[in-house]
């Protein structure tokens, strides 16, 4: 299935139906009063959180959603049938915002989660609404109210306890398909990977999700690449794990290129924990793995695992350094529901 992570859309709701202007006329009732009905409410446009749904590409060949009008109200009081509702389904952790792009309307985090894009115009009231002891023969009638139109913007920011970053080919999809099932695409050329990837990892009887986004280049900001326009999809981690590659001429290089384009994309992930791997150690050399690490340490100003993500080398203790930061920052996140960001970082400073 093809990835899509924005789409724009139209909406509109179902107009009231109007009221009815009606007398009762029977054999030997020839002033029955008003019996004009209602009229139906027009339908609404509603959005579900799915479970199931990973992806906006249902919204790329239809971008236009109309609910039905409500019904005319009738003689005999009968009120006149509600329009149908639109339901949208979009996957957890979609956010919809105005045309503008800038201010949000609604954040779809849990399933089974709704909300009402447009609400459906009100039916109008017939003359039998109007009925009173002074006013016997009502000729006044409501036309139902117009219903509602929207263009938006749906933008989808995966769900993940933790993300992968790093330049391309720092082994990221080598890393998720080691601690995960999931089955990235893995190549010897940068950019294979295309569009976020999500995996589930098992460690010690707990489980946490991790995100793989496409790598990042200098200037990712500023469009170069594939840019930073997946970075939204690690927006919502607890915690980062940033992979450098070690046989790189520069892994302090490849870190700080990293950290500048987190920097300049904003968002809260310049502040986010984070954990530095050094990765692909089973092809270096004692004495290359020595100084890359201790290289990537000053850059980073913290302790750096070193592992691979081929031989396994490392990978656990990663995973659990990882789980502990995720943890903290739950903990962090339940005691103060209103910070996003936790004051927590899995691995000490180096002084």
């Amino acid at each position: 299935m093809q990835f899509l992570d924005q789409a724009k859309i139209y909406v509109r709701s179902g107009d009231g139906g109007n009221g009815c202007l009606s007398f009762r006329r029977e054999r030997n009732e020839p002033r029955g009063g008003p019996n004009g009905g209602d009229g139906g409410h027009g339908g609404a446009v509603v959005v579900e959180c799915v479970a199931a749904l990973n992806t906006l590409i249902d919204f790329r060949f239809r971008q236009h959603f109309k609910a039905a009008r409500g019904r005319n109200g009738a003689g005999s009081d009968r009120t006149g049938a509600r329009g149908a509702d639109v339901v949208l389904r979009v996957p957890v952790g979609t956010q919809i915002f105005e045309d503008d792009g800038e201010t949000l309307i609604a954040d779809l985090t849990h399933p089974g989660e709704r909300f009402v894009l447009a609400r459906g115009g009100d039916g109008g009231f017939g003359n039998t609404h109007f009925k009173s002891s002074t006013n016997r023969a009502p000729r006044r009638v409501v036309p139902g109210r117009p219903g509602e139109e929207h263009w938006l913007r749906l933008r989808l920011k995966l769900l993940a306890d933790a993300g992968l970053v790093g330049l391309p080919n720092a082994g990221k999809s080598t890393f998720l398909a080691a601690v995960t099932r999931a089955r990235p695409k893995i190549a010897d050329y940068p950019f294979t990977t295309l569009a976020p990837q999500l995996g589930v990892v098992g460690l010690d009887d707990e489980e946490f999700v991790l995100a793989d986004i496409p790598g990042l280049i200098e200037g990712a900001h500023t469009g170069t690449g594939l840019g930073d326009r997946f970075l939204g999809h690690v927006e919502r981690c607890a915690v980062l794990l940033h992979l450098v590659d070690g046989t790189g001429p520069d892994p302090a290089g490849a870190y700080r290129t990293v950290r500048a384009e987190l920097d300049a994309y904003g968002h809260g992930l310049a502040g986010k924990p984070e954990l530095v791997c050094l990765n692909k150690c089973d092809a270096m050399t004692a004495a290359q793995r020595t100084a890359a690490g201790a290289a990537l340490e000053a850059a980073a100003g913290r302790s750096v695992h070193v592992l691979s993500a081929v031989t396994n080398a490392g990978v656990v203790e990663a995973l659990r350094a990882l789980w502990q930061g995720i943890t903290q920052v739950r903990a962090a996140r339940s005691e103060s529901p209103g910070d996003a960001r936790a004051p927590y970082d899995p691995l000490a400073r180096v002084p």
